[in-house]
């Protein structure tokens, strides 16, 4: 397969092979004693200089300043950056300066990882720096990292900013945007406060299996994979929560999973089709208890995380300390429409999503009917943690029915920004109500709802052997991160975000070129010159391709005869 290479890329694999034949691995296999960081050197030099008089650091070198025997560069590690001094007859303290004029001066390039061992310093400028006594290359980069400047009022020029690319070369991203590091290190946060909450319950982390032979415990499209051995179809998990009430069944009080969930549906600036849901499951407990248990946890881990339970989530002010507002259903739906939902029947209720100009489809019940209102006219509104309460029974098969009220079920989600956070039951422990609700679920499916949930007998064998009252929660961690890191796509919390396939260039073979009258020995110059393909060379301005030539046989000292311009001229026609 053909490999197109920018001049960068060539240069700096020549510079590879230079450093071989100097009897240099760019690739050293031995451990690195790092005995100290940038941002270490650069908070503690001043109050305990003697703590840094002999240190050893690694990380990328992002910035040079060569001068003669004494040159400046910048390492970047882990935890930011700080400037090195290297002075060549400390480096090279015999006779043979090749590790500095030949290796640290021509051989090194932006990106590359070093180590280097020496001593914290203040330079006359003021700038805390380490001066080099030893350097050892540890990985020679062979694509240019995008360079990214920084004047002396710490602002950025030439950022890297294009989301596709940011999101498909996160290893780029947050090599020359380290600032997108916080993004991360606090989604790491949200998650241990979580769970050092749920464990200072007493409640068991546990993991359950992502292939289920049945898709449930949520209404939504799988993904469908097939077992050869076994010889049967496999669901990547849409939801773990029939297998951690299964463990509420085999006599756990308290379980919960931080695990990974897999819906085949659109993708959008909330929406990956993978992504990390936290589900909890309490026994002896009702969706009253979850709810108060849901603004005690909510406002723990936000304040692990800023110190504060208040946050800034574009141009609103995000309160999570509790209590929230908490509304039903119908009367939200009241509230911002006018409209009285809680009588209407299917057809009524299709006139209404009609009048709304809101888009439904045959296949579309009571109960999603209900949720297509809910979803265009009021989700927008709920700005400051809301409650939503007491479903019609159609929108959860899998919760208990309203301990007062007919047609309902014991539900809430949480909704936050005007987006789902949170979605909890008192769950449904009959196992024959339960079986009866599958079964209208089945009636769904066969008029073409694909989301609706899957009959699953085991469970409901386990149900059979008794479920004592259990509360259940799900939230959804990415969308949790974004609010507390006042991000606005789920794209930025997520390391590596689905993307669409990547367009590979297309790259033409030497014959193609020589097909249309360039001589072989000019084709790699043409590839050099970013002409990977003949339609981008028939793309460009003749002229000025006739000119280019002259200078990249000049810039390359190369030793063929220059082609006349009216034969440059035929490979154009």
């Amino acid at each position: 397969m053909s490999i197109a290479l920018s001049e960068q890329e060539i240069l700096r694999r020549e510079k590879l092979k230079q450093l071989r034949a100097l009897g240099i691995n760019p690739y050293p296999p031995e451990e690195v004693k790092i005995t100290a960081t940038a941002q270490d050197i650069l908070e503690n030099f001043e109050k305990f200089p003697d703590t840094f008089k002999q240190v050893t650091i690694a990380g990328r070198i992002m910035s040079f300043r060569i001068m003669g025997s004494a040159s400046f560069a910048e390492l970047q590690d882990s935890t930011g950056r700080i400037q090195i001094y290297v002075k060549r007859d400390d480096i090279c303290p015999g006779e043979d300066k090749t590790l500095y004029n030949t290796i640290f001066k021509k051989l090194l390039d932006l990106g590359d990882y070093v180590a280097v061992g020496g001593y914290a310093f203040v330079t006359q400028t003021g700038e805390i720096s380490v001066h080099v006594q030893e350097m050892t290359l540890l990985s020679k980069s062979l694509k240019p990292l995008p360079v990214v400047r920084r004047d002396e009022e710490g602002n950025i020029h030439d950022a890297f900013t294009d989301p596709e690319m940011r999101y498909r070369q996160r290893y780029v991203d947050l090599t020359v945007n380290p600032e997108f590091k916080e993004i991360f290190i606090k989604r790491s946060k949200v998650i241990s406060s979580m769970r050092d909450y749920f464990n200072s319950q007493g409640w068991l982390e546990v993991e359950t299996p992502i292939l289920q032979p049945v898709h449930g415990g949520a209404a939504a499209r799988p993904f469908v994979t097939h077992h050869n051995t076994l010889d049967m179809p496999l669901f990547l998990r849409i939801a773990n929560e029939l297998y951690l009430k299964r463990l509420i069944v085999a006599g756990f009080d308290g379980v919960y999973e931080f695990g990974k969930m897999f819906r085949n549906e659109g993708m959008d600036r909330t929406h990956n089709p993978e992504f990390t849901s936290l589900e909890i499951y309490v026994a002896y407990k009702d969706y009253n208890w979850m709810m108060a248990m849901v603004e005690e946890c909510l406002e723990t881990v936000t304040r692990a995380v800023h110190g504060i339970p208040v946050v800034q989530v574009g141009g609103n002010e995000i309160n999570f300390a509790g209590p929230y507002e908490r509304l039903s259903m119908y009367d939200s739906i009241l509230k911002y429409t006018g409209i009285d939902v809680s009588t209407m029947g299917e057809d009524e209720l299709r006139q209404s999503c009609v009048d709304l100009a809101i888009d439904v489809d045959p296949s579309m019940g009571k109960g999603r009917l209900v949720d297509e209102i809910f979803s265009a006219k009021v989700e927008a509104n709920l700005i400051q943690p809301t409650y939503i309460t007491d479903y019609p029974i159609e929108m959860t098969p899998l919760a208990k029915k309203h301990r007062t009220t007919p047609g309902l079920v014991e539900r809430f989600e949480l909704f936050v920004n005007g987006k789902e956070l949170a979605n909890a039951y008192s769950e449904l422990n009959d196992p024959i109500d339960q079986r009866e609700r599958l079964e209208e679920q089945l009636i769904l499916a066969g008029r073409g709802d694909d989301e609706a949930m899957a009959m699953d007998e085991d469970f409901l064998r386990a149900l059979e052997y008794g479920m004592p009252p259990t509360s259940g929660l799900g939230i959804g961690i990415d969308r949790l991160v974004m609010w507390l890191t006042n991000q606005h796509t789920i794209q930025e919390v997520l390391f590596f975000p689905q993307m669409r396939p990547e367009k590979k260039a297309k790259v033409a073979t030497a014959d193609d070129f020589v097909q249309i009258g360039v001589p072989a020995e000019w084709v790699p110059v043409l590839n050099k010159m970013g002409f990977n393909t003949v339609e981008e060379l028939k793309a460009a301005n003749p002229n000025k391709v006739f000119n280019d030539l002259g200078g990249m046989r000049k810039k390359l000292k190369l030793d063929i005869a220059m082609p006349a311009k009216d034969v440059v001229m035929g490979w154009f026609v």
